[in-house]
């Protein structure tokens, strides 16, 4: 295959369309977890955007949608095009690695959180073990605080609290208000004070805070996270199978029609 990737440098996307988000999302994640079928042909890129597993939204784009996509994330030096020897068909492959420098884990939780946005630690840490292994919630912390600091994602609180949530940080201008506003702890707790009009009471101390019950909290979390990875493996699994079929349909029907049947 002859690859379309230029050298020049570009400046660094920060901001993405739903649609942008989508396809550059559903390109890391099949490279990720079925590199055999990576990168993918223009109707693979399409199915992949419109599965109703591990998506949110779900929507249903079109080839022409997604081709005009793909253009616009190949102008932004984010996706490159293949060119097959047969010259049959073109193939789509993204260039995050080239574009930013974000550990595998990393890559995997933005994928994660481009195709189904806001989520809890547990939800994203069963998410994205299917495409990069992320051994524990303390593990999945580290990686996000990088992204944090580089402004990447963003946090409703403290990574430390329990239930907080995390989004990306590629809205584009108009949809800001849409994302999660970025607060430090401590902005958080004046906010809150002055809302309730109460006396701001001594916080406990870490230590105090730390208890099994917490651990036994965060095991559980994990637990139930895995369990809803494996079940939308199986459901992408399906998804897969019906891509294939329709990739193998595709291929009798330019059989038959070379051979005038």
């Amino acid at each position: 295959m002859l690859e379309d990737f230029e050298t020049e440098p570009r400046p660094e996307v920060r901001k993405l369309s739903s649609r942008q988000r989508r396809v550059l999302g559903v390109l890391i994640e099949k490279g990720l977890t079925t590199p055999e079928y990576y990168p993918l042909t223009l109707k693979a890129t399409m199915t992949g955007c419109n599965q109703k597993s591990n998506r949110s939204p779900v929507v249903d784009y079109d080839e022409d949608t997604v081709e005009e996509t793909l253009d616009q994330l190949k102008e932004l030096g984010l996706v490159g095009f293949l060119h097959t020897d047969s010259g049959r068909s073109m193939r789509y492959r993204h260039y995050v690695r080239k574009r930013y420098t974000f550990s595998e884990p990393q890559i995997a939780i933005i994928a994660e959180l481009l195709l189904r946005g806001r989520q809890t630690l547990g939800e994203l840490r069963g998410r994205a073990s299917r495409m990069v292994a992320i051994d524990d919630l303390a593990t999945l912390r580290h990686e996000l605080n990088g992204l944090l600091e580089s402004g990447y994602i963003q946090a409703s609180g403290s990574l430390d609290r329990r239930g907080v949530e995390v989004d990306h940080g590629f809205h584009s201008a108009s949809e800001s208000r849409g994302g999660i506003p970025l607060m430090a702890d401590s902005e958080l707790n004046s906010s809150a004070t002055e809302l309730s009009g109460a006396t701001p009471q001594p916080r406990q101390s870490a230590g105090t805070l730390a208890t099994s019950s917490s651990a036994a909290r965060d095991q559980f979390e994990g637990q139930l996270s895995e369990l809803q990875a494996q079940n939308e493996e199986l459901r992408d699994a399906v998804e897969r199978l019906k891509g294939t079929i329709e990739s193998l349909q595709a291929r009798v029907d330019d059989i038959c029609r070379d051979l005038g049947i």
